[in-house]
């Protein structure tokens, strides 16, 4: 069998980005299909998560792995945070969307999170540290909002800027 096709995932300050994603009517073979692409081009992209905002299909869909070992797939249809943490932390975040451009975002230290597994069926499940962080970020995506959208306008117009001309210069190349 043929490992999955790779999509594309979109680069800030793409507009598309910005969408907010509806939810998943049915979880049928085109999701399983859309999750196993996920995974594949998350991987290949050495990221620990994916929105499908991220890849241009505007549902809500998340695929997550923070594993060392990357063998922990995790699945998340039509998610809902019922809870975070008051506690907060400020960590340094990533996005395959923005490469190469780390920053500092608060977010909560646990969440509780409603959702679909990859198979339709409803889950709870509480996180907490890297994984609750990554919902989170992830969750972002769904509703429009890329993690450069929490830092100050200069820095973001800075990231914006660099990334605009690294992708000029790809398409010279």
């Amino acid at each position: 069998m043929n490992p999955p096709e790779l999509l594309n995932i979109l680069r800030y300050p793409d507009p598309r980005l910005n969408t907010v994603a509806r939810p998943v009517a049915v979880v049928d073979a085109r999701i399983h299909q859309l999750i196993a692409r996920m995974f594949a081009t998350m991987y290949d992209a050495s990221g620990i998560g994916l929105a499908a905002t991220q890849v241009d299909v505007h549902e809500r869909l998340i695929v997550i792995d923070v594993s060392e070992t990357r063998d922990q797939p995790l699945v998340l249809i039509n998610p809902v945070i019922e809870w975070s943490s008051p506690e907060t932390r400020k960590g340094e975040e990533g996005c395959l969307s923005v490469p190469g451009i780390y920053d500092g975002v608060e977010r909560s230290i646990a969440v509780r999170v409603r959702a679909l597994d990859g198979n339709g069926v409803e889950r709870t499940m509480e996180a907490q540290d890297m994984l609750a962080v990554c919902i989170q970020h992830e969750m972002d995506h769904l509703m429009g909002k890329v993690f450069v959208e929490y830092l100050s306008p200069l820095k973001r117009n800075r990231i914006k800027s660099k990334l605009v001309k690294a992708q000029r210069e790809t398409e010279r190349a």
